[in-house]
């Protein structure tokens, strides 16, 4: 059977640092108050006028050289994101023609913080049902755009980054399964009210401020752990293993407690868990994508090793998928 495996990755991170300390002199909160319940120490935000697109690409150029493979030998070009450049063209389009890549076709996945796990999935069925072999896919966020800097329960939580990842055919090690999911009926717990045909841009929707994100924290969190911890052990059945043969978790970074109570339900132990929220904070599909990176940049994922990608978001959407690491 034909499968795909990861063959290069690469991250973006823009250079401002926005710390919990600044974030004090913005809105009433603490870094005592932000550290205790995110574990967030600090996140990046994106230089005006750069936007998703740019960080695409600065990530994408990495994965890309670390793979070996030209831009233009790309066939598909998938980029999740929940703050695209334009509401149309797509980003991927954009991406497209900062790495001249003319031979790829493009689209973008609106999945929110599921959105890298989502795009893997659907690279990997393209190549194994053998219409594409290579496949660039790029989780990518600047939610500094869409973040109330007001609102000190949402505004301490996000921030920008990229990550990217080429997929290519194989027979051997490489995906596994995925198991992806959506629940539309809870939709009001985090979203972006404004700005879409049902309340396009006015004077009353800036005044309301319907532009930025809305977010019900307290029912996200308790459905996020359960929702986490169900879609990991799903994926793991599809791949006959145990949460016992996972080597590495990379789950959503969206909250340090969320991390810590999905690993526990799911008996990993920390050690087996990769968490880099501190630095970055929730920057949407990227998280996912730059902790991979940065995970395998850390010599912590090697050849064989059985590796679960795990997340939730806004939609509400939720996916796992597990990798033998070739």
């Amino acid at each position: 059977m034909k499968s795909a495996k990861i063959v290069g990755l690469g991250k973006y991170l823009p250079a401002k640092r926005l710390t919990n300390k600044d974030l004090e002199q913005m809105v009433d909160t603490s870094d005592e108050w932000i550290k205790a319940r995110t574990g967030i120490k600090e996140r990046r935000i994106c230089s005006k006028g750069k936007g998703s697109s740019y960080m695409a690409y600065k990530a994408s150029e990495i994965a890309l050289e670390r793979a070996g493979i030209k831009p233009k030998d790309l066939d598909l070009i998938i980029v999740a994101t929940i703050t695209p450049d334009t509401q149309f063209p797509s980003t991927a389009c954009y991406l497209q023609d900062y790495l001249k890549a003319p031979n790829a076709c493009c689209f973008d996945i609106s999945a929110a913080c599921a959105g890298f796990v989502y795009g893997l999935t659907t690279a990997w069925q393209f190549i194994k049902g053998g219409l594409y072999k290579k496949v660039l896919v790029v989780g990518s966020e600047t939610l500094s755009a869409i973040t109330d800097w007001q609102d000190r329960s949402t505004c301490v939580l996000f921030g920008d980054g990229a990550g990217a990842a080429v997929l290519v055919d194989t027979k051997k090690e490489g995906f596994m399964s995925s198991y992806l999911g959506s629940d539309g009926s809870q939709a009001d717990i985090l979203i972006l009210p404004g700005g879409g045909s049902r309340q396009p841009a006015s004077y009353e929707t800036i005044d309301k401020r319907l532009h930025y994100m809305h977010m019900k924290g307290n029912e996200l969190f308790r459905i996020a752990v359960r929702i986490m911890v169900q879609a990991a052990k799903k994926s793991l059945s599809q791949a006959k293993l145990k949460t016992s043969d996972v080597s590495l978790l990379i789950p959503h970074q969206a909250n340090e407690r969320i991390i810590n109570a999905v690993a526990k339900r799911l008996d990993i132990p920390l050690e087996r868990v990769y968490v880099n929220i501190s630095r970055y904070g929730n920057m949407s599909s990227a998280s996912s994508a730059v902790a991979l990176c940065e995970a395998h940049e850390d010599g912590l994922i090697k050849k064989d090793n059985i590796v679960v990608l795990d997340a939730f978001g806004g939609g509400l959407v939720w996916g796992s998928c597990v990798v033998k690491w070739a």
